[in-house]
């Protein structure tokens, strides 16, 4: 799939994501409004009725009502219409016409209704005749209580309202709530008294609430003796809500009737979703997907032309084309990727044309003078005696080391090289090469040691071309030791690995050479001498054959102390002897 595809796949991806988000958000919306709006509604029903039924408490009538539900339209926000609920409906006060509008039509809701009576609360453990004496008493109290808070509330009176301990409601007159100045008012509002038959009433019905009970009321007939009589006995379950009913029934009269209470018109527009929110964020969503595209595809053509322009360059032969990468993402990683392929491209043409000059270097001179001295023998000129025949057969036997050589060394980086591989004693193979160059260390005059564990180490390796590589370190460190000098083989064993050693006591290598120690035809000495190197391609064939041996080799080196090449052979995991 081409990238204009797979960005517009991309594009369509982030519009379906922005639309889902703008979706999800809207959804979230509407619930949190809805959840707020039906909060608000419930906090508004029971602020207006709560207040309504506050003002029925104080004021003992609904007079004056009217701007009270004004100032409660003003503060929620709510449509409200009042209307009492004794005989035909009749409009206490409507929310509308209180603020110059044309009253709308109520809503289909069920209306809130609001009692402003009080409940008689009696007290636990008392003797019925107690609790009928209360009832009476507090019924009395009540409705001329009512009857001066709303002769106060008429004549403009502020009312004071309390509650005594039976949860009815106290009266009393405070300032005069006109214009007229704040005197204490009220002198012609008076509390009215409660006449004997007013009082048998309320007797008579406290009665008839204790018969229907199955209470005994022929001791209440005498007050003193009744009192005496029913002291013992509980005002159980069924006594408490008759006389609560008792004394509801006989201040209905005397207290404001219930109102039916309507908020809301039947017109009023639904709340509607704030769009500002989820327009703003589709918007932004919209925005940062057509950016996200633009910066996309800015970001990756403008590294895929370059890597366009720089691989054909480098196809025509240009190795030293590169591209420039900046960044941590998998462009940049490609474009890394790039610049080592080139580099190890060019590298490798660098090394391709070092050796051909190393391998031109090393056999023109050797090769010039067997033709010189084969011509000067065919024209008579030198006579053939033993020396220069041995002189030439050496010349001979160094070019058939530098070819096998660099054929040993092309099998091993291509791979081909054959192996023999079976469980090799590494420390018997220190000892072996330790014997083969004793001649040469002794010609050189250097101590040439082996320092082998007791126990045997086994690895799975091809025990002549390990000796080949351990023999050409021990050849290289016996050379670049002075006289007098030592070599140390040692071997020992690390874990799961062994660890091979040649160090010398020679001249050392220089810091900024080490890295160059393994490539080809390279000598420490720049004079490239045959005294103080030999074909320069030991160290390489080293490298390769402990890489096919799954093992790596690394040089130390201390200018004028010493160089110590490892290498580190990975053992099997039951190292035993070969049958």
């Amino acid at each position: 799939m081409s990238f204009r595809l797979r960005a517009l796949a991309l594009v369509m991806l982030l519009v379906v994501a922005a639309t889902a988000a703008t979706a999800w958000l809207t959804l979230r919306q509407a619930s949190r409004q809805a959840n707020e709006t039906a909060a608000a509604d419930r906090a508004d029903i029971n602020r207006v009725t709560s207040e309504l039924r506050r003002y029925g408490l104080r004021h003992g009538s609904w007079d004056g009502v009217a701007p009270a539900v004004r100032v409660l339209a003003a503060d929620t926000g709510q449509r409200i219409r009042v209307t009492t609920t004794a005989g035909s409906e009749a409009v206490l006060a409507d929310s509308d016409v209180l603020m110059g509008r044309e009253p709308r039509r109520t809503g289909p809701g069920a209306p809130l209704l609001v009692d402003p009576r009080p409940e008689l609360r009696l007290p636990a453990g008392l003797a019925p005749v107690a609790a009928f004496k209360i009832t009476t008493v507090e019924i009395a109290r009540y409705r001329s209580g009512t009857a001066y808070a709303a002769c106060l509330t008429r004549s403009g009176t502020e009312v004071t309202v309390g509650r005594d301990e039976h949860g009815v409601p106290t009266y009393a007159a405070g300032r005069k709530t006109g214009g007229g100045g704040t005197t204490a008012s009220g002198g012609s509002c008076r509390r009215a008294k409660t006449s004997s038959a007013q009082y048998a009433r309320y007797d008579e019905a406290a009665k008839t609430c204790l018969s229907d009970t199955d209470t005994d009321t022929d001791a209440g007939a005498d007050a003193g003796a009744g009192a005496d009589a029913g002291a013992d006995t509980d005002a159980g379950a069924g006594i408490t809500p008759c006389l609560r009913r008792v004394f509801a029934e006989q201040v209905r009269d005397a207290a404001p009737p219930p109102l039916q209470v309507r908020l809301g018109a039947l017109d009023d527009p639904p709340s509607a979703l704030a769009a500002a929110p989820a327009v703003t964020v589709a918007v932004a969503v919209a925005a940062a997907a057509i950016l996200g595209a633009l910066l996309l595809s800015r970001t990756v053509l403008r590294p895929v032309s370059a890597l366009t322009a720089a691989s054909r360059g480098l196809g025509e032969g240009d190795l030293a084309r590169r591209v420039p990468v900046t960044g941590r993402d998998e462009i940049a990683e490609l474009g890394r990727s790039f610049n080592r392929m080139a580099e190890s491209l060019q590298a490798s043409e660098e090394r391709q044309r070092r050796l051909v000059g190393d391998v031109a270097h090393e056999l023109r001179t050797p090769l010039a003078n067997l033709r010189g001295y084969l011509e000067a023998l065919r024209d008579g000129v030198v006579e053939p005696d033993p020396e220069l025949l041995d002189s030439l057969h050496e010349e001979v036997l160094l070019q058939q080391r530098i070819v096998d050589d660099l054929q040993d060394l092309a099998l091993a980086e291509a791979g081909a090289l054959t192996y023999h591989r079976d469980h090799t004693d590494l420390g018997e193979l220190l000892e072996t090469c330790r014997t083969a160059h004793r001649a040469q260390a002794e010609r050189a005059g250097v101590t040439l040691t082996a320092t082998v564990p007791a126990a045997p180490v086994y690895a799975r390796a091809d025990a002549d071309r390990l000796r080949q590589a351990v023999g050409n370190l021990v050849s290289n460190a016996v050379r670049a030791t002075a006289p007098g000098g030592g070599v140390r083989l040692t071997l020992e064993r690390r874990g799961a690995e062994a660890v091979v050693r040649v160090s010398d006591t020679g001249h050392g290598i220089p810091a900024e050479q080490l890295p160059h120690v393994f490539e080809r035809f390279w000598r420490a000495d720049a004079a490239r001498g045959r005294a103080t190197g030999g074909s320069g391609l030991g160290l390489s064939i080293t490298r390769q054959i402990v890489k096919d041996h799954q093992g790596t080799v690394g040089v130390e080196s201390e200018v004028g102390v010493g160089t110590t090449f490892t290498m580190v052979l990975p053992l099997p995991s039951a190292d035993a002897p070969a049958d």
